[in-house]
């Protein structure tokens, strides 16, 4: 029997709370830190390796995590999930993301259905449609190939999928496996729609319009938006619109669509990507196998995952890194920091992922909790944040865990030599040296030349990022988010939070408002 207690209650964690503070800026000066870098490193799937030398642990705390992890009862809390008990206790809901990329433990059946067998049905589905299209078996009214899809979503509908393109767009380029471009539709602001759809040729773009209740108001009125472009262009929009939908929805069995393609209530939407919300436009995109790769790299990690032993089990290590961080040293944020610009939009799909997940105050029976969850997350890609808030992370008064990601090739293949490096050394060589820097400072007479140091960071080092790295990154990050919620016994799988402006945006929209919102909705001309 698994026992869901809260953080504070655990005698691990005071134990952890009394140990004494680790100095990473002594820690990583001189030969010490260099003997760290080499043996504090976990590895990961695809080639990958969890590098934690800079992080403000030594021995003792590791030893501390390692029985804050057997407390919690993290590794039996993943089995669990993975088995298909009811973990979403908000919405008691079985939590099932794992499985669309692959099976870790028993076959898991709900309402009747043997899920394995539902997710990788419509993977086929969407693999055989999206051949069709390549090959131009599926055309415009025309008899003319699609070259261009467009996703309609938002929030996990939109910023999954959309980070995943963005990764291996020029890898797919370089390597022959670019099928269509892709192009991405979420805001509710109709500037948003106009501008892509100005983007496109829409006589020859096919529209994935994502939507598990086929409700979301944000994502219909694009939809209604698209829909009257194609008219406008005296198409016939259900020619050119497919669904990813719930079997349940209106959207289901709609002639509007060419096809529908399914998700059910046990994915939560940031969680998507690897189902049929991410599944159609990616493999519409590269093709249907790209997809494939991409889901084996993500079932690799997560095996890893289920390790018991915290030294070998990176997402679960990087989890408890982070409590330590939040719940003992009380740093407040973390800023993810990809040295790799086809990661451009990962920061803020993670933003979504982590933030909605363990963005809570109650645990999971609903009890208000006397600690800090969640950390605020944002980032942004290499040597561009470096010349933006970096300043910040170095010298103010707050200290900021990083997370560094770093390749050691880039994807195109090509570089250029200047003064005596490449650029995709300078950019490497750039990654190493923040990390020391942050660590070690600089000592300086003049204050203002001055670095404390003692910035504590971790980097995951990949070879390239491909398909299968891909989805080894994302499975780590889903996992680490996971285990952080099980250890702050909270439920990572709802997101009651963003329901109220919702409803009051419905109540503004049929005018029924007074007080403070009627002054907003009137000074907004609505």
């Amino acid at each position: 029997m698994i026992s869901w207690n809260n953080l504070d209650t655990l005698n691990s964690y005071k134990e952890l709370e009394k140990i004494n503070k680790v100095s990473v800026k002594e820690v990583m000066s001189g030969e010490e830190g260099a003997k760290r870098a080499k043996e504090y490193v976990v590895p990961m799937a695809e080639g990958m390796s969890y590098n934690y030398a800079a992080k403000a642990v030594n021995e003792e705390v590791l030893q501390g995590l390692e029985k804050l992890a057997k407390e919690a009862a993290l590794t039996e809390k993943f089995e669990a999930l993975y088995n298909g008990e009811v973990i979403n206790t908000g919405e008691k809901r079985l939590v099932l993301h794992q499985l669309t990329r692959g099976q870790l433990g028993n076959d898991v059946v709900a309402e009747g259905v043997n899920k394995r067998k539902f997710y990788t049905g419509e993977q086929k589905k969407i693999a055989d449609f999206a051949n069709k299209v390549h090959k131009g078996e599926i055309t415009n009214a025309k008899g003319e190939k699609f070259t261009t899809v467009v996703q309609i979503g938002i929030g996990g509908s939109d910023l999954g999928p959309r980070a995943i393109y963005l990764a291996l767009e020029n890898w797919a380029k370089k390597t022959g496996n670019f099928k269509m471009e892709a192009k991405f539709i979420s805001n509710v602001d109709p500037d948003d729609a106009a501008a892509v759809l100005a983007s496109v040729d829409v006589a020859h773009s096919i529209f994935v319009l994502v939507s598990k209740s086929g409700t979301t108001l944000e994502t219909l009125t694009n939809e209604s938006f698209v829909k009257d472009a194609l008219k406008n262009a005296g198409l016939d929009a259900s020619k050119h619109m497919i669904a990813v939908t719930s079997e349940t929805s209106p959207l289901a069995k709609s002639s509007d669509y060419l096809a529908a393609f399914f998700m059910d209530d046990y994915i939560g939407g940031r969680f998507s990507s690897c189902s049929a919300v991410g599944g159609a436009i990616l493999s519409l995109a590269f093709g249907p196998d790209v997809f494939a790769r991409f889901l084996a790299g993500a079932a690799e990690e997560d095996k890893l995952a289920t390790n018991s032993n915290l030294r070998k089990n990176p997402a679960m290590l990087d989890a408890l890194i982070g409590v330590y961080e939040r719940n003992v040293l009380g740093y407040d944020c973390t800023a993810v920091l990809p040295y790799s610009q086809a990661l451009s939009r990962f920061p803020a799909h993670l933003q979504q992922a982590d933030m909605e997940s363990n963005g809570k105050s109650v645990n999971r029976f609903g009890e208000p909790v006397n600690y800090k969850t969640g950390p605020v997350i944002f980032g942004e890609p290499g040597t561009n944040g470096q010349h933006s808030f970096y300043q910040l992370l170095h010298q103010g008064t707050d200290i900021i865990p990083l997370q560094f990601i770093g390749f050691k090739n880039s994807q195109i293949g090509t570089d250029v030599n200047i003064q005596g490096s490449t650029s995709q050394q300078k950019l490497c060589a750039n990654v190493a040296a923040q990390i020391v820097a942050f660590a070690c400072g600089k000592d300086d007479e003049n204050n203002n030349k001055k670095f404390e140091g003692n910035r504590p960071s971790s980097i995951i080092i990949g070879d390239q990022l491909t398909p299968e790295s891909m989805g080894a990154l994302l499975s780590h990050f889903e996992n680490k988010i996971m285990f952080q919620g099980f250890v702050w016994n909270v439920n990572s799988f709802d997101q009651e939070g963003v329901q109220l402006g919702k409803v009051l945006a419905k109540k503004v929209l049929a005018h029924e408002t007074d007080g403070a919102l009627k002054v907003y909705s009137d000074l907004l001309n609505i």
